[in-house]
């Protein structure tokens, strides 16, 4: 039987998916560290503690900002305007996430990352949601929307109860945050639309990962680079990732135009 390849993406999807909720669900609960807490810059500037850990969050709010200017769905195809409300949510997401990482970064602890994380999970799952449907379905998009921002913001909820009995576990968080990571490309892979901004997820990608190694590596880039830190840093690339990905749905819109 020879298999399309979007039919081959999805059973490729299916098997991933299963085998990510199996694989953390065996695991034994993962309690978050209070070491996590620990950021190599904790300068103090102008009253505000852990300054370029609060402020570099200014660069997400910014990039939501010129989201919001630049959106033009009736500039596109039709299912852009379909799902105009996505776009629209998930700017706002992220415009959130700037709110709730530097609530964090201002003192951080346990109760304060919940607000951190919250809006990051609405972030990811409303991305999702976009790029299945500008390449599976627009129809399936607007279903699994709602479940997903629900899932998302729940693993959060969980892991802060579980927190609150004394039995912290994040299980459920991790997978709402790396389960998508490795979806998404077996989207773009396997899934084609020619109208869709392609690059800029790709770039996002690349971006992310980058931003998580600038994370793993705080204290190491601080010690190299002594005006920066690799948290700080993270906030710079994960919004630069953003920006690119809002430039390529930009160009897309400014393509829809040239040909019409």
């Amino acid at each position: 039987m020879n298999l399309t390849r979007p039919q081959l993406g999805s059973i490729l999807i299916g098997v991933v998916t299963v085998l990510g909720i199996l694989l953390v669900m065996q695991l034994s609960p993962i309690a978050q560290d209070s070491s996590y807490h620990n950021f190599a810059d904790q300068r103090l500037l102008w009253g505000v503690a852990n300054f370029f850990n609060v402020f570099s969050n200014l660069a997400f709010v910014l990039v939501a900002f010129y989201a919001l200017l630049s959106f033009d769905p009736l500039s596109g195809e039709r299912y852009l305007c379909e799902i105009r409300y996505l776009y629209l949510l998930f700017y706002a997401a992220v415009a959130l996430v700037a709110l709730g990482s530097g609530y964090y970064h201002l003192q951080p602890d346990n109760h304060s990352l919940f607000w951190d994380r919250l809006p990051m999970t609405m972030a990811f799952m409303l991305l999702f949601a976009v790029i299945v449907a500008e390449y599976v379905s627009v129809k399936l998009a607007k279903i699994i929307c709602w479940p997903l921002l629900a899932i998302g913001m729940g693993s959060v909820c969980y892991w802060q109860l579980s927190e609150a009995n004394g039995a912290s576990d994040l299980r459920l968080y991790v997978l709402v945050q790396f389960l998508p990571m490795l979806i998404i490309p077996l989207i773009l892979v396997f899934f084609s639309n020619k109208q869709s901004a392609n690059l800029g997820y790709w770039q996002l990608l690349a971006t992310y990962l980058l931003a998580k190694l600038c994370e793993h590596f705080d204290q190491e880039i601080y010690n190299l680079l002594a005006v920066v830190s690799g948290h700080s840093l993270k906030h710079l690339v994960a919004a630069a990732g953003l920006g690119l990905l809002i430039r390529s749905y930009q160009h897309r819109q400014l393509n829809a135009v040239g040909a019409s």
